[in-house]
């Protein structure tokens, strides 16, 4: 051993030992107090989010849709709300007794599926998940509820939750101007934005299609706490309020402070009047057609019939697939509102359009007459285009035209006027282009042109100029509304109101909005004074001046006015076969036209009648209009009653509290 070596004093080993784990203690120390105040102090919120997330669940009560409201005369009257539907669940764990037994007596009551009931159940237990709420039956009527409550004490476990539910008072009466309601899909739920989550109802046409944004509400939260396994079972009392009582796993879960109601919808006043729209209905009962009756003024739209029509409430409603099913896809087209969305040859009612639009742009003034023989041809020993009186009505001036629907002045007159002036005129006055009403999927109709003509025929004809070019006889066709002439009843409905009103072009609506000035002119004085003198006679009996041929629309006291039409479906030669107009097969006859206007009223209205197939206008559609008159200006007319729709879950006013 060295000599210079010096033994270390027994306890400096310890020593060093011990500072170094007192070292690497003060070290780990230092980092964990380092770690927790960045957990506590740096990041506190963003693990507080984090926790809480874990903590609780953000659980969304339903907003119920806006209401759409009406009126019938001068009363404002509700025509869509929601009602509280209740839905029949079932907790297994709540049940002391022998589920089956329960779901056998459920079968009876309620005309469950009891098989699927106890798959469902069995599913449940199997799973480990006895405080499950399963669905026995949604949208349960009154009388079978009526009958839960009375067996209650053989129905352990059963029990009732609320939910608002779209409800349609009138169930078919305007039907198609509410539209209807589905499940927003995947595709759709990707473009929104929070505002919607799947399983929410979306319009799909009508008001509750155009004024969506409006009507649907924003959805309220409630939050709750939660567990690791399971999710928190909201129920809700007999008003629809909600509470929460424990997880699927039967764990007690508290509701937190944080609670946000939801937001209604905007509710939807319309112009709407019920009462005209369910007669102006009555009248198209086992008809196809569609009436339009406007405020001539200022384009409010009192009643806008179509049929065949759907109750829309089979939309919201269990139950009913075939229903839906035969709306959607039956040869009826109940879907399809014939009264914007189709559109049909105008006929003589579009002699209206021309008369005036030949007055104002000089073709023809009061006194210009025209010889009518019953026929008219282009040139001597050409092609015949007939009158509809055979016999003819002589000379003929503007006034007598309109009044007795002659076809050879208007004839003479198209060709004076030419299709060019024909379509200037028809575009300014509405036609070929959409109204504006607030629904969608308004067709535009069509008025022809030489320019359209080409476009269409000249691809398919390059080579053979004669099949593209425009013709006199075209112009002769389009002259009483018949050719590629296209019009919907809306459109030939603003055209009367310009009439009516004095020459002014409307913009028809739906949705309440305050008075706005009136449009430009389309009509001078000088001309809307004539062409009344002429829809005037139309209507008036004789003697002394000869019957018109809208007589049927006059109601003694006002002052109506009218015009007739009638639009061929085929060639005339096809109506030869038959001996009678009554042998003539529906599809084959022509439909039947009539517009009208009452001028000394308040409102002013106008209107248009099409009935799909009811040969004359003069029979079938002036009737209509005189009782739809006589209805609309009656102080005394009585409003028709909210029903109640099939299934007795889609119950009228007094069935139980409307939902929140």
């Amino acid at each position: 051993m060295p000599k210079d070596y010096k033994k270390s004093p027994p306890d400096a080993v310890p020593e060093r030992r011990i500072s170094v784990i007192g070292l690497a203690i003060f070290v780990a120390l230092s980092a964990l107090v380092v770690r927790l105040w960045d957990l506590q102090v740096v990041h506190w919120g963003e693990y507080r989010t984090k926790s809480d997330s874990n903590r609780l669940r953000i659980q969304r009560l339903e907003s119920p849709r806006g209401m759409i409201l009406g009126r019938n005369g001068n009363e404002e009257v509700a025509l869509a709300d929601n009602r509280a539907a209740r839905d029949l669940m079932f907790v297994p764990a709540e049940c002391d007794r022998d589920p089956a037994e329960v779901v056998e007596l459920m079968e009876r009551i309620a005309g469950i599926d009891g098989e699927k009931l106890n798959a469902e159940i069995a599913r449940a237990l199997k799973g480990r998940q006895p405080y499950r709420q399963i669905t026995v039956k949604k949208d349960v009527p009154r009388s079978v509820l009526a009958q839960v409550e009375e067996y209650a004490y053989a129905l352990p476990g059963v029990f009732t939750v609320v939910r608002p539910q779209r409800r349609y008072l009138y169930g078919e009466t305007a039907g198609q101007v509410m539209g209807y309601l589905n499940e927003i899909s995947r595709d759709e739920l990707e473009q929104q934005d929070a505002a919607y989550n799947m399983g929410d109802l979306m319009g799909r046409s009508g008001l509750e299609e155009t004024y969506e944004s409006l009507l649907h509400g924003q959805d309220g939260r409630m939050l709750v706490t939660k567990y690791a396994t399971g999710l928190p079972q909201i129920r809700t009392d007999a008003y629809g309020r909600p509470f929460v009582e424990v997880d699927e796993f039967g764990h007690s879960i508290r509701m937190e402070e944080e609670i946000q109601e939801p937001v209604p919808g905007k509710n939807l006043h319309v112009t709407l009047d019920i009462g005209l729209q369910a007669t102006c209905e009555s009248l198209l009962q086992g008809e196809e057609g569609a009436i339009v009756v406007l405020n001539a003024v200022n384009g409010e739209m009192l009643a806008m019939a179509s049929a065949p029509n759907y109750d829309p409430n089979i939309f919201v409603m269990h139950g009913a697939a075939e229903k839906r099913q035969e709306a959607l896809h039956g040869e009826a087209k109940r879907m399809l509102h014939r009264a914007f969305r189709e559109g049909y040859a105008p006929g003589s009612v579009f002699k209206v359009l021309l008369a005036a639009a030949a007055l104002d742009e000089g073709v023809i003034d009061e006194h210009t007459t025209f010889y009518c023989p019953g026929k008219f041809r282009l040139t001597p020993g050409g092609r015949p285009w007939h009158c509809w009186r055979h016999s003819g009505h002589g000379n003929v001036s503007v006034v007598d035209a309109l009044a007795f629907s002659c076809d050879v002045f208007f004839y003479n007159v198209g060709l004076a006027l030419g299709v060019d002036g024909i379509h200037k005129w028809a575009t300014q006055a509405g036609m070929g282009g959409k109204t504006g009403i607030d629904l969608p999927g308004e067709v535009t109709g069509l008025v022809p042109s030489q320019q359209w003509k080409e476009a269409l025929l000249k691809p398919k004809y390059p080579n053979e100029p004669w099949e593209y070019k425009w013709y006199p006889g075209d112009t002769v066709n389009l002259s009483i509304g018949q050719g590629s002439m296209v019009a919907t009843p809306l459109q030939n409905a603003v055209l009367m109101a310009s009439i009516v009103n004095g020459g002014h072009r409307v913009r028809p609506h739906l949705l309440v909005r305050p008075e706005e000035a009136p449009p430009a002119r389309i009509w001078s004085d000088a001309t809307i004074e004539i062409i009344r003198r002429g829809l005037l006679k139309c209507v008036e009996k004789g003697p002394p001046a000869p019957t018109g041929t809208g007589k049927e629309a006059r109601v003694e006291g006002m002052t109506v006015i009218g015009k007739t039409g009638s639009a061929q479906m085929v060639g005339l030669a096809h109506h030869d076969e038959y001996k009678t107009e009554e042998d003539i097969p529906k599809h084959l006859r022509d439909h039947a036209w009539f517009v009208a206007g009452v001028m000394d009223r308040d409102p002013p209205i106008a209107m248009c009648i099409l009935v799909e197939h009811g040969h004359h206008g003069s029979s079938v559609a002036a009737p209509l209009a005189k009782k739809i008159i006589e209805y609309f200006y009656d102080p005394a007319r009585r409003a028709p009653s909210p029903i109640q729709p099939e299934g007795g879950a889609l119950a009228a006013r007094n069935d139980g509290e409307a939902a929140r």
